[in-house]
């Protein structure tokens, strides 16, 4: 270390060693302006920034309420939407930034002139104190009279004291800035890297969310291209009909004159006519026209109007046949008319004569059309009123929001070992991948982010939506379970987890431990069954799982099967562990396997070729099915009865699994060996939720079928039933429990 000032010119107290000390000090004086300005200027910074984000997630909110205004244009609404929440992300990662900002520069650099800059100037004053009280002591020593004995002892003795508390000082003030002028380099660097690593971080993150989105982009500029072509197309075709219709003449009412008895709408005739008052004055209200200028039609053999389009009808004939109509020519007003029932009578008056004439007529050919039709109308008109389209109770309203923000961070971080990053260990991580149920922080989710989802999915503890089974997940396992496996031989291998900041060392070491497994050890498990679970299960539980699974296996068979579930782990390979820790509902086991190589679809030809997903079915547990498919088990691999995961779920009654599975894309139209399909096996089970999902999943199909390409997602109403059917599974899963054992045949 390069001494700025010298410890023996300190010891000679030379002009030289005043001079060191003069210019150190005034350069500590300017390096703490220098600071307090680089912090100043840190802060309005942070500030701005903050503004600037308010004012972009304004923005968003724009786009967002635009994207709702045009809920009635799929491809508007899908494309802002899905540009909203890319903009809302970028918002995040600038908090984030902001965040990690004021960590690395306000904070370390305002400790650092607090702590080290107060430390040097306790110095400075405690030797300028020593300084002057060792010139007094030499400016008394050298004034004494050599005859006055024991005011010289005096004056020597103090000036010997004073002498040695001044080297000591002295040599503390030199060490002291010897210290600073090297920890200054250290502590200027350290927050500096730190801060242009969250600046790596943030690009990194906006990089790899616009390689997302860029291929939408590019499939919606193809699209767009097309767009406009149509909209040149349509402006054509527009200003051709708007010539057209404009050479008509409009100088009579004749467009209005036509009524059709047959019309598919069942709207015979409708238009605006006035109506006189029905109270005892019987007034047409010339003041206000509107008040008495309705909109009619003859529907369903009666005569009905409104006001406005959305009122409700108000209904002047109840039934046709009952009626009858006949001008009137003895009143002031022209074009009168007036139909009679046997309780009432309305007196109308069209526009003109011939459109008295075509109302006159249009309700006489209506009032004999009905009774040629005699009841036959009233079957239309029942049909009409109550549809036969089946609808689910929309009515809660209580029903429990997705956990997200704060609560899903205090949940998560509560499992052991998720207050401190997997990887590194850097404290209070908000960020996590899901299908391996650790947590992370910002810098090694972007590494994770890097390995592909294959690897790891990452989402935010405190940014993203979290769905209460994946919530559960994470729950049920946890950094301390999930490094006592990948981490298994780290202290063997003598390898030292990266630090954080260490941005390169990160990159190897995680890409080592999920991508190339060299941790994992491959001859120990970190969870061997106890004693008590190598016991044979109960009687009642054996019969149970039997006539669930291998009805059409040997007895024999299926009891040489069971007798060896709870052999050692050890002896199982990876695929077997997976398959039967997925029926125990043992997450933690499951997470082994898969470390050791397990393939998530492997399927067992001991037993009918299921898999691990379907034993998960079988087991009962939301959560298992869930971990699975987020390490990407096929939902679609059936057994060699031909049934999937979702004809089992369908068939045990299993109403939140099912519900998963569609979502998941499981094809509800895959028949087992028996030529049934899902719906069927829910019909005859007289399973009502199933079914009714079921088929709101067929028709969600149908209908984004009929859409084309660029169609919707999914009917709104289909997406909430489906997170209300969700919901329940995870929270009230009793109130699902349709299982009904003596109804199977499997």
């Amino acid at each position: 270390m390069k001494m700025t000032v010298d410890f023996e010119e300190c010891l000679k107290d030379s002009p030289r060693f005043r001079a060191a000390l003069e210019e150190v000090e005034g350069d500590v004086a300017e390096l703490e302006l220098k600071l307090d300005k680089l912090v100043k200027l840190c802060i309005a910074m942070i500030d701005t920034g903050k503004a600037f984000c308010v004012a972009n997630k304004q923005f968003m909110n724009g786009i967002r309420d635009l994207a709702q205004y045009s809920s009635n244009d799929a491809v508007v609404e899908t494309s802002l939407t899905k540009f909203s929440d890319s903009l809302q992300e970028m918002i995040n990662f600038h908090t984030i930034l902001f965040d990690q900002t004021q960590r690395s520069i306000k904070a370390q650099l305002q400790n650092f002139v607090k702590e080290d800059l107060r430390k040097f100037k306790d110095a400075k004053k405690q030797f300028e104190k020593v300084s002057e009280e060792k010139e007094n002591a030499l400016v008394k020593n050298a004034q004494v009279q050599r005859n006055k004995q024991h005011e010289v002892e005096e004056a020597t003795n103090i000036l010997t004291a004073t002498r040695k508390c001044f080297r000591h000082i002295a040599l503390d003030y030199v060490l002291q800035i010897n210290v600073l002028q090297s920890k200054r380099r250290s502590e200027i660097l350290k927050s500096m890297l730190s801060f242009m690593y969250a600046h790596l971080a943030f690009f990194h993150q906006g990089y790899d969310l616009f390689s997302e989105l860029g291929p939408y982009m590019k499939d919606l500029g193809v699209q767009l291209d097309r767009l406009v072509v149509d909209a040149a197309k349509e402006k054509r075709e527009m200003e051709q009909k708007h010539s057209t219709i404009q050479q008509k003449d409009f100088s009579s009412d004749d467009s209005k004159l036509e009524y059709n008895v047959d019309a598919a709408n069942g709207i015979v005739m409708e238009g605006y006519l006035f109506k006189r008052a029905s109270n005892a004055f019987k007034t047409w209200n010339r003041k206000k026209p509107d008040h008495i200028r309705r909109w009619f039609s003859i529907q369903n053999n009666q005569l009905v109007y409104q006001k406005k389009f959305k009122d409700s009808p108000t209904v002047v004939v109840e039934d046709l046949r009952l009626c009858t109509v006949k001008h009137c020519e003895d009143i002031e007003r022209r074009f009168c008319f007036e139909v009679v029932s046997p309780t009432k009578s309305c007196m109308l008056q069209a526009d003109s004569e011939k459109l008295r004439q075509a109302w006159i007529k249009a309700v006489q050919t209506s009032i004999a059309t009905a009774y040629r039709e005699k009841g036959d109308e009233s079957e239309k008109l029942d049909k009409k009123s109550s549809p036969s389209t089946g609808s689910l109770d929309s009515g809660n309203e209580s029903k429990e929001k997705l956990l997200k923000g704060e609560s899903a961070l205090q949940r998560v971080q509560c499992i052991p070992g998720n207050t401190s990053c997997c990887d590194c260990g850097l404290a209070d991580p908000r960020w996590a991948s899901i299908n391996l149920g650790i947590t992370l922080c910002i810098e090694c989710s972007g590494i994770h982010r890097s390995l592909g989802v294959h690897f790891s999915k990452v989402r935010s503890l405190t940014l993203d939506t979290w769905e209460p089974e994946l919530l559960k997940l994470m729950c049920e396992l946890g950094n301390d379970v999930i490094n006592r496996v990948y981490e298994a031989k780290l202290e063997k291998m003598g390898v030292k987890k990266p630090q954080p900041g260490q941005r390169q060392e990160k990159e190897a070491y995680i890409r080592a431990k999920y991508v190339e497994r060299k941790f994992v050890d491959k001859y120990s498990m970190i969870s061997s069954p106890s004693e008590q679970e190598k016991r044979v299960i109960s009687k009642s539980c054996e019969e149970q799982r039997l006539s669930q699974v291998r009805a059409s296996v040997h007895t024999a068979e299926g009891e040489r099967q069971e007798s060896s579930v709870f052999l050692d782990s050890k002896h199982l390979n990876p695929g077997l562990q997976l398959y039967r820790a997925s029926y125990e509902k043992n997450l933690p086991k499951m997470a082994e396997a898969l470390a050791h190589g397990a393939d998530v679809n492997w399927a067992n030809s001991d037993e009918n070729q299921a898999t691990a997903l379907i034993q998960a079915v079988l087991g009962g547990s939301l959560v298992t099915c869930e971990f699975l498919l987020q390490n990407g088990a096929n939902v679609n691999q059936r057994d060699v009865q031909g049934r999937g995961p979702l004809h089992h779920a369908t068939v045990l009654g299993h109403t939140g699994q099912v519900c998963l599975f569609l979502k998941r894309g499981a094809n509800q139209h895959a028949t087992d060996e028996d030529g049934k399909d899902p719906l069927s096996i829910a019909v005859e089970a007289a399973n009502a939720d199933i079914v009714t999902l079921l088929r709101l999943a067929r028709m969600n199909e149908e209908m984004r079928e009929s859409e084309g390409l660029y169609g919707q997602p999914g009917d709104e109403t289909y997406q909430d039933i489906f997170r209300d059917f969700s919901q329940m599974a995870s929270n009230n899963p009793e109130k699902l429990n349709r299982f009904q054992q003596d109804s199977q045949k499997f």
